[in-house]
């Protein structure tokens, strides 16, 4: 068995050294973003990406030793611990191949076997196996013992067949082997469960569905399975047509058969061996093995989904940041009103209120002149409308204001407001806007979001961030572990501002935690801004340690030092002081100096603790300190007049913003309350494997409406701009086996989506998507929000 820095630096294709040095760092408590920024001499120059994987591999490889070990010992106890099978232990590469090799040897409830042997019946199994010549009513007729349960020669057949069955079943080789085959050879058979096709009308494309179990793609098994925990669908794994007739020996026995030799030469036992492996399959293993693949199948299925939630949220989180540009912030509503909250450059709220532009109050005129008279006040530059219920008709209001007070120079921008009220709610709300109400909040936190999502939306859980696909249907454990790192790689990437962070935002900065990042805002308070990183040291609970985990993440801008306001870290100052000394210049003098840093030999500076590698880092971090990262901000003009599902037609070309990318295609918002759907083959001309090579989320885009389903909510939108309307000549692509904008439905608030399965049922025009119908109640339901 390799060890498990072998087996990783494998995987990772990288050198053993690497690995090992890493498992160092990570033991002594230092994060990803910190070794991969601050340790790169050390780690060889792994990336982010490189030293997510190894953490997760190091998570799981060692969970396999601490089972392997427990096994081991739980065998040796027993005193049935050989040398083979603990080779065989230590060979295992995986959780299945241990519990198989462990499974005759697991404590277990007494079984029919068990009480066969205590009867005595291990002898007859033995004999009937060994010598298939014996006639088995007659050799069992030896071992009837009514005081001990085998009441005559059926009992006693019966006993020895359990045993046989027992043996067979817990037989690793067997159980790898048929895993194996069904994985290649199994096809999932779904179908609708009698008398439940009307109230699980949503699964309708799952109703009579049979694909390859190996092919299933990750939103179709979580929409599978999702049925079969409804109640709605019910499925099995077939091998050709040997399932559909019982009659007929299943693949799977011919391989138990084979596994232990066994074959009908017509002798007397050979009959009834057969029947033991008949059993062995229908009553033992086919179930067993059915939970097992489609466990495989839900793992697999889940990591993906996990995947595509995570890389949307990086996406949501590195959105371009408005700025510190005074903002309104708006949170539409209908009937409660549109709620209005006033933000200045820094996030402060200087103002509040309501207005009520709709009905039933329909104070539209009166609503605009005291939107005027806020954005005079305060000097507003942008205007974030929430995408929520009431969005359209509140952006067509400030775009009534917009035409009368052109002098204003607003801009107007809608805003992705999924778990604003859960924010708003929050205990960390209440805290930091504790004189707000609830709906208040929810403003505020739309138009902080387009001054910077980033600072923003680490306020929220990343659960409730609605980009995901079936992030409710996953490990939660894992969807946690996945997001958090994502958070964390975010946050560390675009760095903090020690001063104006709040403690959400640093409590995701490397190497502090809630309680030290509100140490830090509380010592803020009461001493004023920091004025340099070295005063970090002063707060509580913020050792040597964690300073040097944390310090290069956190900004100071307009301090002391001025490289304090740079990713280099404090360690590192003295480099810095280097370069500039062997070059007669003062530290300050060369911030920003391109033509002079790019002049510079990396090797020239290299000590025996910093490396090319962190000396080029430097070079380009004095270039330009500080740097946002995250792209120049944009944002999605909608079409005046196009605000409902019944205004849109067939052929019109439209600007969106994307709110959701899935395996099957991205969802854009056209601001018509429901997002459409470009589906993975109208993404591009040239074939797409995967969609988020071509857009992602928070992406304005162009795409052309190919098709609206009004009582399905469904919107299907082609980015090929040349494409028509149900033509044929480009509605397809080769190898997409489904037309181009397929219609399903998208949310901004949910991002669940599910592609059409491959069915001998034919929708006519462009495939319906599966699941649809489901999507849209589950978005409709998260758009209510709190309203």
């Amino acid at each position: 068995m390799n060890s498990i820095s072998r087996r990783i630096a494998d995987e990772l294709g990288v050198r053993e050294q690497q690995v090992n040095a890493t498992i160092a760092l990570l033991d002594e408590g230092s994060t990803v973003p910190f070794i991969a920024r601050y340790r790169k001499e050390v780690t060889g120059s792994l990336d982010d990406s490189q030293l997510r994987t190894l953490e997760e591999r190091l998570r799981y490889l060692r969970e396999l030793e601490d089972r392997r070990s427990t096994i081991l010992k739980s065998i040796e106890e027993q005193g049935k611990l050989t040398d083979e099978l603990r080779a065989s232990i230590a060979d295992a590469e995986t959780k299945n191949r241990l519990e198989d090799l462990y499974l005759p040897y697991k404590p277990k409830r007494r079984t029919k076997a068990q009480i066969a042997r205590e009867a005595g019946l291990e002898p007859l199994a033995d004999a009937l196996y060994g010598d298939p010549t014996l006639e088995p009513e007659a050799t069992a007729q030896t071992y009837v013992n009514a005081d001990a349960g085998v009441a005559d020669t059926k009992a006693a057949l019966e006993g020895a067949r359990y045993i046989l069955m027992e043996r067979f079943a817990e037989d690793a080789e067997l159980l790898g082997e048929l895993r194996d085959f069904i994985w290649q050879q199994g096809q999932l058979k779904v179908s609708v469960i009698e008398g439940k096709e009307n109230e699980g009308a949503k699964f309708r494309d799952y109703f009579e569905h049979t694909e390859p179990l190996k092919k299933v793609p990750s939103h179709r098994a979580l929409a599978i399975l999702r049925g079969r925990n409804e109640g709605i669908l019910a499925y099995t794994l077939v091998v050709g047509d040997a399932d559909d007739d019982r009659r007929q020996p299943h693949p799977a026995e011919q391989r138990i058969a084979a596994r232990f030799h066994i074959r009908d030469k017509g002798r007397a036992a050979d009959k009834w061996l057969s029947e033991v492996v008949r059993w062995t399959w229908r009553v033992k293993l086919s179930t067993q093995i059915e939970t097992d693949l489609m466990a495989q199948v839900r793992e697999a299925a889940e990591a993906e989904a996990i995947n595509v939630f995570a890389a949307n949220l990086k996406d949501l989180l590195l959105l371009a940041p408005a700025g510190p540009r005074p903002t309104l912030g708006l949170d539409p509503g209908l009937r409660t009103g549109v709620k209005v909250a006033v933000i200045d450059g820094t996030g402060q709220v200087v103002g509040h209120g309501a207005i009520y532009p709709h009905a039933p109050k329909n104070q539209w005129d009166r609503s605009i002149e005291q939107l005027a008279a806020w954005c005079r006040e305060h000097r507003i530059e942008l205007i974030a409308i929430g995408n929520g219920t009431a969005s359209r008709e509140t952006e067509k209001l400030v775009g009534d204001l917009c035409k009368r007070y052109p002098e204003l120079k607003l801009a107007r921008i809608v805003v992705n407001e999924s778990g604003a009220s859960i924010y708003s709610a929050s205990e960390f709300a209440s805290k930091e806007l504790p004189d707000l109400d609830v709906t208040i909040r929810g403003a505020v936190s739309i138009a902080r979001r387009l001054q910077d999502p980033l600072a923003e939306l680490v306020k929220i859980e990343p659960k409730s961030i609605g980009v995901g696909q079936y992030q409710h249907d996953v490990s939660q454990v894992q969807l946690s572990r996945s997001l958090d790192a994502v958070v964390e790689d975010c946050v560390n990437g675009v760095g903090v501002d020690l001063n104006t962070a709040s403690a959400p935002l640093l409590s995701r900065v490397s190497g502090l935690n809630q309680s030290i990042a509100q140490n830090i805002v509380e010592f803020r308070n009461q001493n004023g801004m920091f004025r340099n990183r070295k005063q970090l040291l002063k707060v509580s609970r913020l050792g040597e340690r964690t300073f040097e985990q944390a310090a290069g993440f956190l900004r100071i801008a307009g301090g002391e030092n001025a490289l304090d306001r740079s990713s280099v870290h404090p360690e590192a100052y003295g480099v810095v002081e280097a370069i500039a000394a062997r070059n007669n210049r003062k530290v300050d003098d060369i911030i920003g100096d391109a033509t002079f840093l790019r002049g510079l030999n990396p090797q020239d500076y290299v000590t025996e603790q910093f490396g090319v590698p962190t000396i080029r880092d430097i070079l380009s971090e004095l270039e330009k300190p500080g740097r946002d990262p995250r792209p120049e901000f944009r944002f999605a003009s909608f079409e005046e007049g196009v605000e409902t599902l019944s205004d849109l037609e067939p052929g019109m070309t439209l600007e969106g913003s994307v709110t959701n990318v899935t395996n099957f295609g991205a969802f854009v918002d056209i601001g018509v309350h429901q997002d459409g759907l470009v589906h993975i083959s109208a993404l591009s001309h040239t074939f797409v494997k995967d969609p988020r090579e071509v857009v992602k989320a928070g992406d304005i885009v162009k795409v052309k409406v190919m098709e609206v389903d009004i009582p399905r909510k469904r919107i299907a939108l082609s980015m090929r701009l040349d494409d028509q309307p149900g033509g044929k000549s480009d509605s397809r692509r080769p190898g997409s086996g489904r037309a181009a904008g397929g219609s399903n439905a998208g949310s901004r608030s949910s991002g669940q989506g599910a592609d059409k399965p491959s069915s001998r049922r034919q929708s006519k025009g462009a495939d319906q998507g599966a699941m649809a119908g489901a999507l849209a109640q589950a978005f409709a339901s998260a758009r209510k929000d709190k309203r």
